[in-house]
């Protein structure tokens, strides 16, 4: 990356600027291994010499305090969710994500405005308005998208942290529990992410294999990515 691209308008008061560094995004549903292979390529990357800055959603310190007490109580709509999200990820693309970018950075971002995205639209969200929303978006130089199955999935929440409320869809009533909850909201979840996967030309990796064979291919992804320049 070097001139800048955005989805759309970008921020149009931003200087004039080149980026040296690259955005690397990993994308899909909960439980995928996002994090885990954010912190290995982190120390791959670092081990090679290069400098790196990650990032993930709600980690604004504009934001990050009022989206989990909105979460802990669910005290906010769906709209209002949705543009307190969109805010976080602006004040994090603004503050943190370019001016990493500029100094040369690899920025490895632990989901990026796609999540929301599919997140808003399996809660009744319009998908064309939720994607003029992220005009201001820069577009990464790559997005993997660590694809499973609903049912590997859900072996891994029953082995790891259990269910969760807010990835279970529980706020939109999916099913009376958590289990059938998780099941269908995940099952629509990942649907938005497969036609993003087409549209926003999305890396797909098969993430029901194991940690090493799924580093193995984003490592060799990357490589490929720095030969091109």
């Amino acid at each position: 990356m070097t001139q800048p691209v955005f989805y759309g308008a970008g921020f149009p008061y931003a200087p004039s600027y080149s980026l040296e560094g690259k955005l690397i995004v990993l994308e899909g549903t909960d439980g995928v291994g996002r994090s885990t292979h954010v912190q290995l390529l982190k120390k791959w990357l670092e081990e090679e010499g290069f400098g790196v800055s990650n990032t993930g959603l709600a980690r604004s310190a504009l934001t990050q305090p009022g989206l989990d007490a909105a979460k802990a109580g669910h005290t906010l709509g769906r709209l209002t969710m949705s543009l307190f999200y969109a805010t976080d990820f602006a004040d994090r693309l603004e503050n943190q994500i370019i001016p990493a970018l500029r100094a040369g950075f690899y920025v490895l971002s632990d989901r990026y405005f796609y999540s929301i995205i599919a997140r808003d639209v399996v809660r009744g969200a319009d998908p064309e308005w939720a994607r003029r929303i992220y005009g201001f978006a820069l577009k990464p130089d790559i997005v993997f998208y660590l694809k499973v199955d609903v049912p590997t999935l859900v072996s891994r929440m029953v082995h790891g942290r259990g269910f969760n409320y807010w990835e279970s869809g529980m706020d939109i009533r999916c099913a009376d529990n958590l289990y059938d909850s998780f099941c269908r909201y995940q099952t629509r979840v990942i649907e938005q992410f497969d036609q993003m996967a087409e549209e926003f030309g999305f890396v797909t990796i098969d993430a029901t294999r194991s940690v090493d064979a799924v580093f193995a291919d984003l490592r060799r992804h990357i490589e490929a990515l720095q030969r091109s320049g």
